[in-house]
This record gives structure tokens, C-alpha cells and sequence, in this order.
């Protein structure tokens, strides 16, 4: 290969691009240029690099691609208007748009937790069957209201924050299966139906929901937001949209999956400190409640009217990828 005459014919579109890459600003028909020009250039790097053994030229050559690509796809740039669009539109957007899959499992699962303690506490004999009858009897005496302050409160807020998350995730991860989902709900429902019902079996009942309430509100709506997203993606696959292929309506719900684990790691945060600082506070039972409800009336709201408006309101227009400012400076051989 000639390279001098290589350079000679080509300089002129490898200086016309790297003019275009360090435009902040580029019309359609400049975007139209750059798309061919980085095509071209893309082809003459390949050639190079399979005969040239100028090994200067192929790397200016190759930077002037990477920064071509670059101006075509944009750069991510973490920004705080990201992290509001995500507040504000993407999480509450993603639960809103699952509500009757959430709705449903909550439903289900009340149902089932009040029946379960009702069940127990009408048949003693149960909980011993379950958990023994001394350690029901230490669970009435002190072991129900000891767990919430056995730790340290921020000790105990960090370990409730991460268990919950995880079983939220577990749910997520699972939902395509369906089974592990219902495994992890039943699971929690039991628990729940034996302690409550063991509680209740001993006159004990205004402890145990005096006690839960507050930060289970918010605490089991996270679990049942994640299950029903994760069984909404179980769904994608089993129905998909005429318009959508199966393996399209699965990533679909993985996407807002997604959205929705990583604004629960908020919700199980705010969640764990309402069971660490103010379940366990030496305050009035009423007022303990009024704070958690007020908490998961407030989440409901967030969800209920963000939600809402990000499902109703077209998405703005996007900046196009082109608009972000690529710097750097291609050096032709013998360019002054």
C-alpha cells in the first residue's frame, strides 16, 4: 500500500469527521455525514490494519472511530435529572402499571395470614405442634417485643433492610418460575399466622399487631409489589402480547422488574428504620401507628399519582445521542 497516497486521497473525510465529532451542535444533515463518514473511516481503518505497517497511523485512526462511535451513541453522564426521571416517572410508573398483580398477592395473602391466625388461636394445640409450648409461652412473656430490641437500633435497621431487600429480590429474580414466589409468600404468611395466632391465643393480640403495624404496612407492600412484578414477568411469558414475541414480553417485564428492585432497596430502607427507631419506641401504641400508616399512605400516594401521570403523559423527546460533545483532535500525518 501507498501510504502517502492512501493519506492524500482520504485525509480530506478523516478531517471532515473529526470536524463533525467536535461540533456540540449537529443539524440532520450534518448527523447524515457523520453516519457515512464514520462508516468509511470504520473500512479504512480495517484496510490499514491488514496492510499498513505504520502502526501511528492506525491508532489516530483508530481514536478518530472510537470518537466518531462515541458522537453517534452519546456518553452516559450520571446526572441528578436521571435520578429524578427515576423517582419521579420510571419506579413509580413500573408499580403502578403491576398494581392489580400487587393488589392481588396482598389480597391473597391477608386473607390467608387472618385465617391462619384465627386458626391457631382457636387451636392451641396447633401452636405447639408448630413451635412447642414453652417456646410459645417465652414468645408471649418476652421474646415477641424482645426481638425488636435485642440489637442496636441502626444494627438492627441495617440487618432488617438487607433481609427484606433480599427477599424482594429472591421474588424478583424467581417470578418467571412462579413457584419459588408463592414458596417465599406462604413462608411469611405462616409466620405471621402462627406468631399473631399464638400471640392472640394468650390475650396478647393488641401487643403483637401494636407491634407490627407500624412498619409492616409499608415493610409487607414492598414484598408484595416485588411478587407481583416477578409473577407479572411469569405472566409475559406464559401470555405475551400479540405484538410482542415471547422472549420481547420477557425482557419488557425484566426491564421494570429492574426499576422496581431498585427503588424497593428505598422503600425496605425507610421501612427498616420504622422498625428499628419508632416500633419499638416507649410511645403510645396509637401514636406508633399513625406513624407507620402515615408512611405507607404516603407511598401508596406516590405510587397512586406519579404513577398515574407517568403512565397517561407521553415520554418528552429525548436529546438526541449526536448532542453530547465529543473532544479530541485527530493529527493527520503532515497536517500543520
Amino acid at each position: 500500500m501507498d501510504l502517502d497516497a492512501y493519506v492524500a486521497e482520504h485525509g480530506g473525510q478523516w478531517r471532515r469527521l473529526e470536524e463533525l465529532c467536535k461540533r456540540r451542535h449537529l443539524d440532520a444533515a450534518d448527523v447524515d455525514e457523520l453516519v457515512v463518514l464514520y462508516q468509511r473511516a470504520t473500512t479504512q481503518l480495517s484496510a490499514l490494519r491488514s496492510r499498513s505497517p505504520d502502526p501511528a497511523l492506525v491508532n489516530q485512526l483508530s481514536q478518530l472511530v472510537l470518537r466518531a462511535r462515541a458522537r453517534l451513541t452519546g456518553r452516559s453522564r450520571p446526572s441528578w435529572a436521571a435520578v429524578t426521571r427515576f423517582l419521579l416517572v420510571g419506579f413509580p410508573g413500573a408499580v403502578y402499571r403491576a398494581w392489580p398483580w400487587w393488589c392481588g398477592v396482598a389480597t391473597a395473602f391477608s386473607l390467608l395470614s387472618f385465617f391462619l391466625i384465627w386458626f391457631v388461636a382457636n387451636n392451641p394445640d396447633t401452636a405447639g405442634a408448630f413451635i412447642g409450648e414453652q417456646a410459645a409461652a417465652e414468645l408471649v412473656d418476652s421474646g415477641f417485643a424482645g426481638y425488636y430490641t435485642e440489637f442496636s437500633a441502626p444494627t438492627f435497621a441495617f440487618h432488617l433492610w438487607t433481609h427484606n431487600a433480599w427477599i424482594a429480590a429472591q421474588c424478583l429474580a424467581s417470578g418467571v418460575l412462579i413457584v419459588p414466589v408463592f414458596y417465599l409468600l406462604w413462608e411469611n404468611a405462616l409466620n405471621i399466622g402462627v406468631v399473631g395466632g399464638v400471640m392472640t391465643s394468650y390475650g396478647r393480640a393488641d401487643v403483637f399487631f401494636g407491634l407490627i403495624t407500624p412498619h409492616g404496612l409499608l415493610e409487607l407492600t414492598g414484598v408484595f409489589v416485588a411478587a407481583g412484578v416477578g409473577l407479572k414477568t411469569a405472566w409475559a411469558w406464559i401470555a405475551p402480547p400479540a405484538e410482542l414475541s415471547r422472549g420481547q414480553a420477557v425482557a419488557r417485564a425484566g426491564r421494570s422488574a429492574i426499576l422496581v428492585a431498585v427503588g424497593l432497596v428505598g422503600l425496605f430502607a425507610v421501612s427498616a428504620f420504622v422498625e428499628a427507631f419508632i416500633t419499638p419506641a416507649p410511645v403510645p401504641i396509637a401514636l406508633r401507628v399513625a406513624c407507620g400508616a402515615a408512611v405507607w399512605l404516603a407511598f401508596l400516594a406516590y405510587v397512586l399519582i406519579l404513577g398515574h401521570r407517568a403512565t397517561s403523559t407521553p415520554h418528552p423527546t429525548q436529546p438526541t445521542p449526536v448532542d453530547h460533545e465529543v473532544d479530541g483532535v485527530f493529527d493527520l500525518p503532515g497536517r500543520r
